[in-house]
């Protein structure tokens, strides 16, 4: 019997260690600091993520399983709208709003490693998606993108491009346009979303030609940041607090946008998107609340599969 015991006890010991710890323990929201509204977010390396600050540009850097939150870069002068990380050295790009600028941050120290500048005038620089050879950034004011090449490490080479929308693309003078942005793995098809057209296109990264993507119909109001996740597109609608779900077809010419959309009670005008497993992380910019010091700001955990 005592032998019995010392195996039964082993086994689970074993089965312990076979389940890692905290597994589900991540939780489903994640305070952000008072008064930071924020509106972009993205993932790092492991379970860390980024958030920036619209107010002075700071950006914060926080663990998706421990919910732990502290400032990465301390600024006063900035403002930080989207955000991406390229973990080719460590980097993160970050759009730089009405400034005209985007700046690249050592992902680590928190340390400026460039400010370039985009565009001068009427402009906002909204999102940003790295590729193997390009920082891409839209600008929801004008109808351009901005190009920044890489080398091979991820490091910008020289100044930014501007890359005018063509195409199918709906310019919308006096609204915001071109918002959210992503890219296919290769980096080879751009996708965009206009918060003014209410649609979705992809462009050409070279040329940039944009054509729309057919929903049959359908369209994705109040787009704002987006995240492709193989044939499905997750569009977040800021101001009707859900996430619509877009399955596109292989050539990505056509999508269906799913009549359940990802929803949670504690959505408060979310932003932007980043993924981590099976759960998309959104941040709550709350824009309907007037901002201030104590004003609180968090991050909302929702399962891919909840509809």
């Amino acid at each position: 019997m005592k032998q019995r015991l010392v195996t039964l006890v082993a086994l689970i010991a074993c089965l312990s260690l076979a389940v890692p710890v905290g597994a589900q323990s991540f939780p489903d929201t994640i305070p952000l600091p008072n008064g930071i509204q924020p509106e972009g977010i993205t993932t790092g390396n492991g379970t860390e993520f980024y958030a920036g600050s619209l107010a002075n540009g700071s950006i914060y850097k926080g663990d998706l399983r421990t919910g732990e939150v502290g400032p990465l870069s301390v600024q006063t002068d900035r403002v930080a709208a989207g955000l991406d990380h390229d973990p080719r050295s460590d980097v993160l790009w970050v759009a730089g709003g009405p400034s005209g600028f985007a700046y690249v941050y050592d992902a680590d120290t928190g340390d400026t490693i460039e400010e370039i500048a985009l565009a001068i005038g009427t402009t906002f620089i909204n999102d940003v998606i790295v590729t193997r050879e390009a920082a891409y950034f839209t600008d929801s004011f004008q109808p351009h993108l901005y190009e920044v090449a890489l080398d091979a490490r991820g490091l910008p080479t020289g100044p930014a491009e501007t890359l005018p929308l063509s195409g199918d693309f709906v310019f919308v003078s006096g609204n915001f346009n071109a918002n959210g942005i992503d890219a296919t793995p290769g980096g080879d098809t751009l996708v965009v979303v206009s918060s003014a057209a209410a649609a979705l296109y992809t462009v050409d990264p070279h040329s940039g030609e944009a054509t729309e993507i057919d929903l049959g119909g359908d369209v994705v109001s109040n787009g704002d940041g987006i995240l492709l996740d193989g044939k499905t597109l997750y569009v977040v609608q800021n101001f009707l607090n859900q996430i619509a779900v877009v399955e596109l077809s292989a050539d990505l010419e056509t999508g269906e946008v799913s009549s359940n959309a990802l929803t949670s009670p504690d959505f408060d005008i979310p932003t932007t998107v980043a993924e981590f497993g099976n759960s998309l992380y959104a941040v709550n910019a709350r824009f309907a609340t007037p901002p201030g010091p104590d004003v609180e700001y968090d991050v909302v955990r929702v399962d891919k599969g909840t509809t």
